[in-house]
C-alpha cells in the first residue's frame, strides 16, 4: 500500500491540532484577567455552598452505572448482529445464542451478588443480631 494515500489524513490531522494550538494560544493571550471576589467564589446552583456535603454517593451507585453500560452495549452489538442476521446463518445465531446465555448468567450473579437491590435493611449480611439485654434482678 502506498503511504501517498494516506497524507491527506496526515495533513488534516496537523491542521487539526494547529488550529486548536491557535485558537487556545489566541484565546489566552487576548482575554482579560480580572479575578475579583465574587469571580474566585465557588459558584453551585445560585447559592454559595456554605458546608460540605453530609455524605459522599455510594459506591453501589457507580456499581449500577457501571453494569447499565455494561448491558447497554450489549444492545449495541445485538443491534449490528440484527442488521446482518442473513448473511451469518446458524453460525451467527449460535455464537449471538452463546453471547446471550453468558449475559443472562451475568445478570443472574449480580442479581445473586445483590448489586441490584438498593434496600439495605433487607440484605441479609447486613442486618444485625442484637442479642436479648439480661435481665437485671432487683435486691430486696
Amino acid at each position: 500500500m502506498d503511504l501517498a494515500a494516506y497524507l491527506p489524513i496526515a495533513l488534516m490531522f496537523i491542521l487539526g491540532v494547529v488550529f486548536a494550538a491557535a485558537a487556545m494560544l489566541i484565546s489566552w493571550r487576548i482575554a482579560p484577567n480580572n479575578p475579583s471576589p465574587e469571580k474566585l467564589a465557588p459558584y453551585e446552583c445560585g447559592i454559595v455552598p456554605l458546608q460540605e456535603p453530609v455524605e459522599r454517593f455510594p459506591v453501589k451507585f457507580y456499581l449500577v452505572a457501571m453494569l447499565f453500560v455494561i448491558f447497554d452495549v450489549e444492545i449495541i452489538f445485538l443491534f449490528a448482529w440484527a442488521v446482518r442476521m442473513d448473511e451469518f446463518g446458524w453460525a451467527g445465531i449460535a455464537s449471538v445464542g452463546l453471547f446471550m446465555l453468558l449475559l443472562i448468567e451475568t445478570l443472574g450473579y449480580v442479581w445473586k451478588r445483590g448489586a441490584l437491590d438498593w434496600n439495605v435493611a433487607s440484605r441479609a449480611r447486613y442486618r444485625r443480631v442484637v442479642a436479648p439485654e439480661p435481665e437485671i434482678e432487683e435486691a430486696a
